[in-house]
């Protein structure tokens, strides 16, 4: 016989098939029992066997599934990068494929499947695929997640849905794909909300809060109507809302949505028996997305809701470039001006006052300057109220005594045979309130050794009238050392002329708005009328001012014509540009010497 005949199968080999056949046998009825839908895919991708569970999955028969493409059954081919790891797996070339699909049922409904690709065992040819049904898994994520990103008073979104919604409208893959590549904003808060909250409690406020969302949802819907999208209604904390427009179409477009905002809020509110009238203040920005962050929209949102706050409340305020500009310098400005002071960015500046009679000079006013290294010159109107605000007004203002003082007593020095001119500086009431002002001016007089009848501070008529304890002692004390006090900018505060008899004053300063009307002489301009009620108005203020004993200095005189008519009516010192602008100290000193050489110091 030969060796190819057929012959007694060893014993060894009949129970090595015998456990073949029965390994065989087991897997293909695990296989088919198994839970998990689960289906044999040859090299090619197509289905060799699959399980009940995947045909009751898909909602067929397992046997019509054979000879099916297995990567259009469980939606592998959908993205690039799936369907080329897919490839991958069935070439042998990749371990394992895991990835979720959502899957339409013939029924209707949607299942959510996680999809496991992994080779056969033992080399064999092909995958093995699985789809672990996760429908109930997403529908709780999907509870929890709107949970987390809705707001459980209005149940609209969130901070956190919205600043999502805002980053995503902003990246380039989604602007560059929209129809105008521009997004906008209302920015929203309730004017005077926490009143409603002190007084009727909270849940008085959330029912409101509530009722304010579903008026700003309607707004929205009908906005959306007429357009493509629909802006998102967002509660962003408090009493802020926020209405996005992910595709606008310009500032008009946001402007409408802020008004019907604006008149949607105008109606009472009927909450538990309680009427409630209320209104808002809409920050509105709108801008090309390309360019923009989140934070530097929000950031204009918030400055625009402050300008509408700060312009009246109960109204919407569109960004304004040009005012943001000037807010930022505010704030640039603000937060170095301490360490500018000790950097000696300040410079004195000084405006001739000349006597009205002889035209001679008899004082100078000490103005301040800011040689900032980036905004170049500033004059105090632009730094003075912000030094006032954060107190370095206290820190400037004994800077400006003290140089002030010591260049009144260089021309003194420098001029020996000409009577000696006083050197008047502006001081704030902050400056007594927060300082020593008797002391500093002791000591500053002590320093630099001028005699104090040379130096005259200026108080404001509104920080000065009506005040009473320590800013009144300190002025009383000041004149009790020979120090000159003048009432700055006098006739636009109190014009209090009585008060004037029981304070230490010596001087009056009227403001310019009263010179201004004295401009033209009407023999000379006839096709112009003066009003003659500014002549009789400051003429009664310089006999009263005279009656007391004090002096009277016209501010803002620009014309000869102007001068001529305040000398008539006896008005003793001028200022203003007909004499000089403000000048450097040297120019002063050429001054002293140009009228001692023509006998006139």
């Amino acid at each position: 016989m030969s060796a190819t005949s057929e012959g007694p199968t060893p014993a060894a080999d009949l129970d090595r098939s015998a456990v073949t056949d029965s390994d065989h046998i087991t897997y293909h009825r695990g296989f088919a029992a198994s839970p998990l839908a689960m289906a044999v895919v040859d090299r090619e991708g197509l289905v060799v066997g699959a399980n009940a569970a995947l045909g009751e999955l898909l909602g067929t028969g397992s046997e019509s599934l054979a000879g099916q493409v297995a990567a259009d059954l469980v939606d592998l081919a959908s993205d690039a990068r799936t369907w080329h790891s897919y490839r991958e797996v069935l070439r042998g070339r990749q371990a394992k494929l895991r990835c979720t699909r959502r899957l339409k049922h013939p029924e209707g409904h949607s299942v959510w499947v996680q999809v496991t690709v992994t080779p056969l065992a033992d080399g064999a040819p092909g995958v093995l695929v699985s789809a672990a049904d996760i429908s109930a898994r997403r529908e709780l994520q999907a509870r929890l997640r709107h949970l987390q990103m809705h707001d459980p008073v209005t149940r609209l979104p969130n901070r956190t849905l919205f600043f999502e919604r805002l980053t995503a409208a902003l990246e380039a893959e989604s602007y560059e794909r929209s129809g105008t590549g521009r997004i906008g904003l209302c920015y929203l808060d309730l004017d005077g909300f926490k009143a409603v909250n002190d007084t009727l409690g909270h849940r008085v406020g959330d029912r409101l809060l509530a009722a304010v969302a579903e008026r700003l949802t309607r707004v929205a819907d009908e906005a959306g109507y007429a357009r493509s999208g629909t802006p998102l209604v967002a509660r962003l904390g408090g009493d802020e809302f926020a209405l996005l427009v992910e595709d606008s179409t310009g500032t008009e477009q946001l402007s409408d949505l802020a008004e019907s905002a604006l008149k949607a809020l105008e109606d009472p509110f009927e909450l538990v028996g309680q009427r409630l009238s209320l209104t808002a203040s809409i920050g509105v920005v709108e801008r090309h997305a390309a360019g923009t962050t989140a934070t530097g929209l929000m950031q204009a949102a918030d400055t625009t809701l402050y300008w509408a706050k700060a312009d009246g409340k109960g109204r919407w305020t569109l960004f304004d470039p040009e005012r943001n500009a000037h807010r930022m310098t505010r704030q640039a400005l603000s937060s170095t001006l301490r360490p500018a002071i000790e950097r000696g960015e300040f410079i004195l500046d000084y405006q001739p006052l000349v006597g009205m009679e002889d035209g001679r000079l008899s004082g100078v006013e000490a103005l301040v300057r800011w040689n900032h290294p980036q905004f170049g010159t500033l004059t105090p109107n632009r730094f003075i109220g912000l030094a006032e605000e954060d107190g370095s007004i206290v820190q400037l203002g004994r800077w400006a005594l003290v140089t002030a003082c010591r260049q009144a007593r260089r021309w003194q020095v420098d001029n020996p045979d000409g009577p000696p001119i006083f050197v008047s500086v502006n001081v704030a009431v902050r400056q007594v309130w927060d300082s020593d002002l008797v002391a500093d001016v002791a000591e500053t007089l002590a320093e630099t050794g001028l005699a104090p009848h040379l130096l005259q501070l200026e108080l404001t008529e509104s920080a000065v009238m009506g005040s009473a304890g320590r800013p009144i002692q300190a002025l009383q004390a000041l004149s009790d050392m020979g120090v000159r006090i003048a009432i700055d900018d006098f006739g636009t505060g109190y014009s209090n002329l009585a008060y004037l008899s029981r304070l230490p004053v010596s001087a009056l300063k009227l403001d310019g708005s009263f010179v201004r009307g004295f401009q033209y002489e009407a023999d000379k301009s006839p096709e112009i009328t003066p009003n003659p009620a500014d002549e009789v108005i400051v003429e009664a203020m310089i006999q009263l001012a005279h009656r007391l004993g004090l002096t009277v200095t016209a501010e803002c005189v620009e014309t000869s014509a102007q001068a001529t008519r305040l000398r008539r009516i006896g008005c003793d010192t001028g200022q203003g540009w007909l004499y000089s602008r403000p000048v450097p100290p040297d120019r002063i000193s050429e001054l002293l010497v140009e009228a001692y050489a023509v006998g006139k110091p």
